[in-house]
């Protein structure tokens, strides 16, 4: 409990110095607070910009924070650009751990010694990150391997500093009104279920070894192999792979690596790995990143950290399809009817000026190379006329908008011509021609034959026992309908009896009253 106390304090004592509690929100109100702390502590310097203060707060705060700073900064549909780009500057990098630990935890995890395992282990880490980090070693028939080692006591640190993010943004959303917009509790509890699934390592290695199957035969992209006699939840070995890091562009252009080509590579795996799989590497900053100088394999990317992956299903490709075509082909009134018809947009919004917003953000950035052109700018215009209209951008497309940022920036440090809408057109048409011709139908029905193989042979005796059932329900009905005739025929007779005798009634009363005045 105390421990949680000094924790809380010092984040508070953080927040202050920062001025953490100015950080008002392009749209948003200053927060009722700030006004009392601007007099309390009116020696605070807070002419450093607002993101700057942010990003160095949650520096001093530690690597938790900083992985949550990480995660905002794929939120540009809530947070301004400034906060955005400054917070995408974090690195996740830590000291090492003591390798007598990474050895324990080794051990712990596989059963024996490193010594034991490998023939060799160097003990020195290559690489540290807040969740883990990563030793070089060798099996025993001589093949290089990575072992990834999970931080000891990770799990209480995140969920000790978690939960006091989430009293936190219960506090916030008390003393500021317009947190509620900015959804604060939503992007906590987002954080909290991403970073315990990357406590899990073996969640990493499945999704490494999806990646790999899917770019089995592929030229463009190459995926470490996982060795499972060797992985656990805390441990996981992989191949080791040897690269240049795609941010060295002197080295690569020293090896002979054709960096237009690199760069248009770059977007066709990105646009494959959305619309042909639905499964897509998520953290693909150029630390995870390289390219490959073997002669088997000479100018190929090397993906590397798979903690990260977003998912897409075959309603949001076809979503996301018909509107980067829609865009590519300056059709803004279909965009705007596809917000309305998925529901994304309120039912009530008008098209044609749902239209002329997205027309007012897109327009401008055709017909220009990328190094003149900011995507995070018109998706920044994007997010903005989209809380306009109410529009509310999906969850499961945020990865995806993170990414297709750092394709930008990776695609503006290889090439600075490459002209991104260009180079994905081509794709996105083949694409959608194989999703809806001919082709497609082909794929989907082998894809279908299975589950045809045992439906076809069962037809006549479903069709029979169908045949049977309507037949039954035909007499059913038929005799349903007979009783209700019958019934009507007898409600009939009893109110044609009932009304002759109301009607011999009043005329005896009639003609009983007309005999008694005559008489």
């Amino acid at each position: 409990m105390i421990r949680k106390f000094l924790r809380l304090f010092k984040i508070v004592r953080v927040a202050v110095r920062y001025g953490l509690d100015e950080i008002a929100i392009s749209g948003f109100d200053k927060p009722r607070i700030s006004k009392f702390l601007d007099v309390a502590f009116f020696w605070r310097d807070l002419s450093t910009p607002r993101a700057v203060r942010l990003r160095r707060a949650l520096e001093e705060l530690g690597p938790i924070f900083v992985k949550f700073g990480q995660v905002l900064s794929t939120r540009s549909d809530l947070f301004p650009l400034d906060i955005v780009a400054e917070l995408s500057k974090l690195q996740d990098r830590v000291p090492p751990f003591d390798s007598n630990l990474a050895i324990k935890m080794i051990e712990e995890s596989l059963g024996a010694h490193p010594d034991e395992l490998f023939a060799r282990f160097e003990r020195v880490p290559v690489a540290s990150a807040s969740i883990a980090q990563v030793h070089f070693a060798a099996l025993k028939d001589g093949t290089q391997v990575a072992v990834k080692v999970l931080r000891p006591g990770m799990k209480k640190l995140i969920d000790e500093d978690v939960a006091l993010m989430h009293i936190a943004a219960n506090f916030i959303n008390r003393v500021w009104a317009d947190s509620k917009r900015l959804k604060i509790q939503e992007v906590v509890q987002e954080f909290d279920k991403y970073l315990h699934d990357e406590l899990d390592l073996m969640r990493e290695a499945a999704n490494a070894s999806q990646l790999r199957r899917n770019f089995a035969e592929s030229k463009l992209l190459l995926v470490p192999e996982m060795y499972w006699d060797y992985c656990s939840s805390n441990v996981i070995v992989m191949e080791r792979m040897h690269g240049i890091p795609v941010s060295q562009i002197d080295r690569l252009i020293e090896a002979g690596v054709d960096l237009k080509k690199l760069s248009s590579d770059g977007v066709e795996i990105f646009f494959t790995q959305v619309f042909r799989d639905g499964f897509f590497h998520a953290d693909m900053h150029p630390g995870n990143i390289l390219v490959s100088i073997e002669p088997e394999s000479f100018g190929r990317y090397i993906a590397l950290d798979f903690g990260i992956v977003g998912t897409l299903n075959d309603y949001d490709k076809d979503y996301l399809s018909q509107n980067f075509l829609a865009f590519f082909r300056r059709d803004y009134k279909r965009v705007a009817e596809a917000h309305i018809e998925s529901g994304w947009a309120p039912k009530e919004t008008r098209v044609d000026e749902l239209e002329a917003a997205v027309r007012a953000c897109c327009e401008p950035i055709f017909d220009r190379p990328l190094k003149d052109i900011s995507f995070g700018q018109v998706l920044l215009r994007l997010f903005q006329t989209s809380r306009r209209f109410n529009v509310e951008v999906q969850p499961q497309l945020v990865l995806l908008q993170k990414t297709l940022l750092n394709i930008e920036g990776l695609g503006r440090q290889l090439d600075p011509d490459l002209d991104l809408w260009k180079t994905a057109k081509p794709y996105l048409e083949r694409w959608m021609a194989e999703q809806v011709g001919w082709r497609g139908l082909v794929e989907k029905f082998k894809a279908e034959a299975p589950r045809y193989s045992h439906i076809f042979p069962q037809l006549p005796r479903l069709a029979h026992q169908a045949l049977t059932l309507a037949a039954e329900r035909d007499v059913e009905t038929k005799q349903l309908l007979a009783h209700l005739v019958a019934e009507q025929r007898h409600t009939n007779r009893l109110l044609s009896f009932f009304a002759f005798f109301v009607g011999s009634f009043v005329l005896g009363a009639v003609a009983y009253v007309a005999y008694a005045r005559l008489h």
